[in-house]
């Protein structure tokens, strides 16, 4: 049975994703989809609703991105947030204007207090006062003809409007993002009371689904799995071999770029619990004679991103005829690898990573979830929640976890180092509560002392980050008691380290790995 879906229409902004989110925690599954949509398939789609992004543009100017005016003409329910709500009052014939450049209204950004009309399906029930995420210059100067002000500010004479009869809502606010207290409330309202969805996005008929999916696409073909032992790619594993049992063979590319004793231990666990064909493939010297002399890390992503495939089509061909090639790619791999509508952040080994030529048909049974969905989803499939909640780990490995050239001796440190810390988290009871958190070995050495000797070292720095997504992240509170244990068990136990430093940056700006 085909989940009732809201149609998310991307129009560039920051939050776009975090929409998508907010709508499947609701229990209401979620598309996102350049605003280039045809308007024939969005009717032909069959759409409980359709949400308009934010974006960094002004609807105004020559050349902003602006889907069909027929979008708001089909009946299906249209929420506009920030720059959706611009585009939605331009095309209904309003006015927005620049805030810089008027008197009558001012740019918000951050935490803002909105006064709230109840008598609005979106805002009934909650307190007239409404703590709401603010992010515009621009401002809506007039509301097109047939719609109602529903919340105000000070500064903004129109922080949100309706036109009940068509169909047509607005925010200039991000009900999507935490900061605004009552975000989620507001949009179960849109998807509960507006576009009369009855939440049947649930992760037992996702898993159910998805394996009728891999059966009907594999048919009795041979499957090869990219299995790395992460969380994605277990996932998907067990998930193919749900789909197609023997047909798939699963190949673990043992790139030497592993955390301290994870190749052992990923072959422990898939060769003794589950009943899977595995292939381990000792590859290191081969990828570490690639990335002799490599710095950039874009370049790092492509050489390992394409040897992995390499790798793959050469086992293949030991193995016979295999038709398909499995990877844990999740959501947010094809998001920060760009799209239409937005620029590469970093290039996915699994995604921007790889080469033109492929051999092998890629099947992707996770690329439209969400990290904590990817988790619900291998619990649902029965994984034991020591995988299930293991580490995240990126596909290229400890190699942009190295800033610079990689080598086996700078591995080396690294990998002790961040054993140390990952071994420090677990004994402080904090391992559940930090969604990622590993060690990075900088290419900046300094001048330290050691038994009264100089010593001119690499500095380790350490990273740690809280995230309900992995799309924004906040730095962790660590005790400081925990960084400083961590401190002085690497720089004593790890040689070539004499210096430590914590990243204190949040997502955005930085993203969560360091390259």
């Amino acid at each position: 049975m085909k989940n009732e879906t809201i149609l998310i229409l991307d129009f560039g902004g920051q939050y776009s994703q975090l929409i998508a989110r907010r709508v499947r925690d609701a229990g209401v599954y979620s598309v996102v989809r350049s605003y280039k949509m045809p308007v024939s398939e969005i009717r032909d789609g069959d759409y409980k609703g359709i949400i308009l992004t934010g974006g960094p543009a002004s609807v105004y100017k020559d050349g902003s991105p602006r889907c069909d005016k027929a979008v708001l003409e089909i009946g299906i329910p249209v929420l506009g947030l920030c720059y959706g709500a611009h585009l939605m009052t331009w095309l209904c014939g309003g006015k927005v204007e620049s805030a810089a450049d008027s008197h009558d209204g001012e740019p918000e950004y951050g935490l803002t207090e909105v006064s709230v009309q109840s008598s609005s399906p979106l805002f009934s029930g909650l307190d007239k006062a409404q703590n709401c995420w603010m992010s515009h210059t621009d401002y809506i100067s007039t509301v097109p003809d047939g719609f109602t002000v529903t919340g105000t500010t000070p500064h903004c004479p129109c922080a949100a409007m309706e036109n009940p009869a068509r169909n047509l809502y607005a925010l200039q606010f991000h009900p999507e993002v935490l900061h605004t207290v009552n975000g989620n409330d507001m949009m179960g309202k849109f998807l509960f009371d507006v576009c009369k969805c009855i939440g049947d996005w649930k992760m037992d008929s996702f898993v159910d689904a998805s394996v009728a999916a891999i059966r009907t696409q594999i048919g009795g073909k041979r499957v090869l799995c990219a299995l790395s032992g992460g969380v994605d790619s277990a996932v998907a594993a067990v998930m193919v071999a749900r789909a197609v049992g023997n047909q798939l063979t699963c190949i673990f590319v043992d790139h030497g770029l592993m955390r301290k004793n994870e190749g052992d231990m990923v072959e422990a666990t898939f060769t003794t619990q589950y009943d899977i064909n595995f292939i381990r493939v000792n590859a290191q010297e081969r990828f570490l004679n690639r990335l002799a002399g490599v710095s950039d890390p874009e370049t790092k992503r492509k050489i390992i991103g394409e040897e992995f495939i390499r790798v793959f089509e050469e086992e293949a061909g030991k193995l016979g005829e295999i038709d398909y090639l499995v990877q844990g790619t999740i959501y947010p791999d094809i998001i920060e690898s760009g799209s239409d509508e937005t620029a590469v952040i970093k290039s996915h080994h699994n995604v921007g990573g790889l080469p033109e030529r492929m051999d092998l048909k890629l099947c992707e049974p996770l690329r439209d979830l969400f990290k904590d969905e990817v988790r619900r989803a291998g619990l649902e499939l029965g994984l034991p929640e020591s995988m299930v909640w293991r580490q995240p780990f990126p596909g290229p490995g400890l190699a942009v976890r190295c800033i610079g050239e990689v080598t086996a001796d700078r591995l080396d440190v690294l990998r002790d180092a961040d054993a140390i810390f990952r071994d420090e988290i677990a004994k402080a009871g904090l391992d559940r509560e930090i969604s990622q958190y590993f060690a990075v070995i900088t290419d900046m050495r300094s001048v330290g002392v050691m038994g009264d000797a100089r010593t001119y070292d690499y500095t380790i720095a350490l990273r740690a980050v809280t995230t309900t997504d992995f799309m924004t992240a906040d730095w962790a509170r660590i005790p400081l008691d925990v960084l400083a244990s961590a401190s002085g068990r690497i720089v004593n136990e790890v040689r070539g380290v004499n210096r430590i430093v914590y990243d204190i940056t949040s997502k955005p700006p930085a993203t969560i790995e360091w390259e």
